[in-house]
Formats: structure tokens, sequence, C-alpha cells
């Protein structure tokens, strides 16, 4: 079965087309190396698939033709130990280290700038 075919069965990506976009951005790896969109995918194989942030190592254990709901989706691979261990080690780095650019909203306004300028010094 077709990588990307089975990447969209298996509800990593929503549509086939960004399954393959995301196998020619090498965002998917087979046994860890790059692999072309029409690749065929066998039952045991290693894949590693990053969407975002987030890494997922899981080893295919079913092919589907077929997208059906998560529960079956969920039985065409399982995740790696090593992969749940370290997805589990970022959520909570993210979530106790939040990035302090995400507080700022938009453009300062005229008092914000102003403020700017006198804490640096400047007239």
């Amino acid at each position: 079965m077709r990588i990307d075919k089975w990447l969209w069965a298996a509800r990593f990506f929503k549509t086939r087309g960004l399954a393959q976009d995301a196998i020619d951005g090498a965002r998917v790896l087979v046994e860890g190396e790059r692999v072309k969109t029409a690749r065929t995918l066998r039952v045991g194989e290693t894949v590693t698939v990053r969407v975002g942030d987030v890494v997922r190592v899981v080893a295919v254990r079913g092919l589907s033709e077929q997208r059906g709901p998560a529960a079956v989706a969920l039985q065409l691979y399982e995740e790696t130990a090593e992969s749940l261990v370290a997805r589990e080690a970022e959520r909570e780095r993210r979530r106790l280290f939040s990035e302090p650019a995400h507080a700022i909203e938009g453009r300062p306004t005229k008092r914000d700038r102003r403020a700017l300028d006198r804490a640096k010094g400047e007239p």
C-alpha cells in the first residue's frame, strides 16, 4: 500500500495531498530514511511522522485502503514507548515554559511607544 494513502487512512493527515507534501518535505521517514510518495509500506516497518512540533514514531500494525473512524485508525499503528515519553516531555515543557512573544498583542500604541522611549532614555 502507498505510504501517503496509509498516512491518510491512519489519520495523521486530513488529506492525501497534505500527506504527500509532508513526505516531499522529509517530515515522514520510514526506517529513518526519506521516502517517495508512492513507496510501498509493509506491516512491521517503523514510520516517523512530524506534524507541526509533534514527532511520532510508530510501528505499522495494519494496512487499510479506506479512511475510517479514529478507533479503527488507531489499530493501524502502535506508537513506540520512547515516542510516547518524548511527546509527554515536550507537552510538559510547553506547559511550563510559555513563549514570551505570545503575550504581545499587535503593534504598540502611541502610549506604549512613548513608555519604551522613556525606558531607553530617549527624548
